[in-house]
């Protein structure tokens, strides 16, 4: 295993960041154009490692669909193969396989979908045998576990015979991807409605069109984060838009507490440092991605603020929460459990001379932390996970002159 020392540095001139794009908007703009047959032109795809996976699937077709460590890629592909009548088997890596699919099977199973288990029961791997005939046009699913399963079904819906109408049962989680995803597909010209807790979507077909992903909205967090944590600085973040799907977006007004002022051109936003306004409380219901950037800022500049709605963290890359919990101890801080799914940030009070992370193969472990070298050298273990979401990282932490240094 590598790991990667980063020696403190606490200042940064100003600087741009080339962002990646959008895994978001790129993960579910292929299954779409998949869904019309290639004939939309599309650019900016992400690099990261979830979406150029998604690009070799649909290109190559195999019968076996390893989608390595991507939820997004298995959950969307499960249910774009279901609907076009592919015998597929769905597979990943040991710890994709402990990550729960089974809401989103028993709701292909209810249209009339021929899906069965290959081991545990609600997890993958999974055999796919198509969609024979659609036997239901009303359906309910969960809205608290992920909003990937909602997305999955919504994206299919146009084209399926009888159109479906998804009734969403109990706290919706992660809102802003389900519009994300409603969004784009009206974008690519569905209509739909949402009325309450009910999604209908009649059979139509999609409509080619041109489509530029924007930059990422959960990449950019970071660098929101490292100058927050900074002394001084300012940096550049191209290919943001003020009025943006994403719901990471979010950043904007939760950093403005903790110390960034956010100014958009037709190039991106500008970061600079201001006043501290203080931070108190945040639900991440509908932002969980944010959540661990958020914990290490506050953590950081001694913000003992609540956190809510971080049920989903749980069932991530990693049990985000414990992995939260974990690290931060390593520089005197922690996230307690108040009371259940109420969480308080402890901040740090002393900080070491060096702190070691462990990643937990998780990408956002890895680039939620980074922000500790505003105050001291860190060692971060496996960097390469970052080829999840963001391959040019570590790149662009090169960019702000932040001295790297890789041991075996």
């Amino acid at each position: 295993m590598s790991i990667l020392h980063l020696k403190q540095k606490s200042e940064f001139t100003a600087t741009r960041i080339p962002l990646p794009s959008s895994k978001s908007e790129s993960n579910r703009v292929l299954v779409i154009d998949a869904l019309t047959h290639g004939e939309n032109q599309i650019s900016n795809l992400a690099e990261a490692r979830d979406t150029q996976t998604m690009i070799r699937l649909l290109k190559d077709n195999p019968p076996l669909f390893d989608v390595l460590d991507a939820g997004t890629t298995m959950r969307f592909l499960t249910a774009f193969a279901t609907v076009t009548n592919q015998k597929k088997v769905m597979t990943g890596t040991p710890r994709m396989c402990e990550r729960p699919i089974g809401i989103l099977v028993d709701a292909l199973r209810a249209i009339g979908s021929d899906i069965h288990y290959l081991g545990i029961e609600g997890y993958p791997p999974l055999a796919i045998h198509g969609l024979p005939e659609q036997t239901n046009e009303k359906i309910k699913i969960r809205g608290d576990v992920s909003s990937q399963y909602i997305s999955a079904m919504l994206m299919i819906a146009p084209i399926l015979p009888k159109g479906l109408e998804l009734e969403l049962e109990g706290k919706v989680g992660s809102r802003t991807y389900i519009e994300m995803t409603l969004e784009l597909m009206a974008q690519f010209g569905i209509k739909y409605t949402w009325e309450g807790n009910k999604i209908s979507i009649a059979n139509q077909a999609y409509q080619p069109t041109t489509f530029a992903v924007e930059s990422d909205w959960s990449g950019a967090s970071y660098w929101f984060s490292l100058l927050a944590c900074a002394d001084a600085g300012a940096l550049f973040l191209v290919g943001l838009k003020e009025n943006s799907l994403q719901g990471d977006s979010k950043i904007v007004e939760i950093m403005d507490h903790l110390g960034i002022k956010s100014t958009f051109n037709s190039e991106g936003v500008l970061l600079q440092k201001q006043p501290l306004k203080g931070f108190k409380s945040w639900d991440f219901t509908h932002c969980p991605d944010l959540a661990q950037t958020v914990a290490v800022t506050c953590a950081i500049l001694g913000q003992d603020a609540i956190f809510t709605g971080l049920e989903s963290l749980r069932i991530k890359e990693t049990d985000r929460i414990y992995a939260l919990q974990q690290e931060l101890a390593k520089f005197n801080a922690d996230l307690k459990e108040m009371e259940p799914e109420v969480f308080k940030v402890i901040p740090s009070v002393t900080m070491p001379r060096k702190v070691q992370i462990h990643t937990y193969e998780d990408h956002r472990m890895a680039m939620a932390f980074m922000p500790l070298v505003t105050k001291t050298d860190i060692f971060i273990e496996d960097p390469e996970v970052v080829n999840k979401s963001y391959p040019s990282f570590w790149k662009h932490c090169g960019l702000l002159n932040i001295s790297m240094e890789t041991q075996s």
